[in-house]
């Protein structure tokens, strides 16, 4: 469904982005795994992909760097001569209430979960208007929809990517570029393995499905998000949260 397809998926090293890159690469996507902490973990979806019989490379690029961003993009189309996906997935969490937060904390989750996804669209959306093609997929939050407590700093840079997508949707669709985002909502992985038992028991209740999600169930939205059969949706949040925005 997306061979020949060129994907870049940012924080590609674990959890969500880790499924999405999976996931893409068993639809024929050859993927460039962008990480920014363990190379090893990088190494080892690259591997698994490889073994799966999909192909894969990895870069290491901090995303908050708006010139980092613009080398990984120009070496990208250098290496493959186009790119076709581009996967904002990179994310960071620094909770805290509002009177107790840091400075620093709320312009470091910006930087690199608002600002990182202006930086790789900025580079890329050159080399997709020159195609006339190219689907752009930001990861949101449910947190950027609704809220919640202790996380202002996320909360707000997840609300910004949805804007940032409507408005990237408006200037790119009329050359054949999709952008859209995926709100998922708690999802199994290591951002969540740290919430206490009744943390997960409360937010388990808000929940229709009455379960966290799998990063699966991320992976699966992007694919088909990323295939022709999402060609004339854009500009859309697609929540994936188990019905937590109902």
């Amino acid at each position: 469904m997306l061979k020949n397809k060129i994907v870049l998926i940012t924080g590609a090293g674990r959890g969500i982005g880790r499924a999405i890159a999976i996931a893409l690469a068993k639809e024929g996507a050859e993927v460039v795994i962008n990480y920014n902490g363990s190379e090893e973990r990088a190494k080892e979806v690259k591997q698994t992909i490889e073994e799966n019989g999909g192909k894969a490379s990895i870069y290491k690029c901090n995303v908050s760097d708006f010139a980092a961003c613009e080398a990984m993009i120009k070496d990208i189309v250098k290496e493959y001569g186009h790119l076709d996906i581009l996967v904002n997935n990179a994310g960071i969490t620094k909770d805290g209430l509002i009177m107790k937060m840091k400075e620093e904390d709320f312009d470091s989750v910006l930087n690199v979960n608002l600002k990182g996804t202006f930086n790789t669209i900025r580079h890329s959306a050159r080399q997709m208007l020159k195609q006339r093609s190219g689907k752009i997929i930001n990861i949101s939050s449910v947190s950027g929809i609704l809220g919640n407590v202790g996380q202002a700093n996320y909360a707000a840079s997840k609300a910004g990517v949805i804007g940032l997508t409507k408005t990237m949707a408006r200037e790119l669709g009329s050359r054949g570029i999709t952008v859209n985002a995926i709100a998922p909502g708690f999802v199994d992985t290591e951002m969540t393995e740290v919430l206490s038992e009744e943390i997960r028991e409360n937010a388990c209740k808000q929940i229709i499905l009455g379960r966290f999600g799998k990063p699966e169930d991320i992976a699966n939205t992007a694919v088909f998000l990323a295939s022709d059969k999402a060609d004339y949706i854009t500009g859309q949040v697609i929540s994936v949260d188990g019905g937590m925005n109902v």
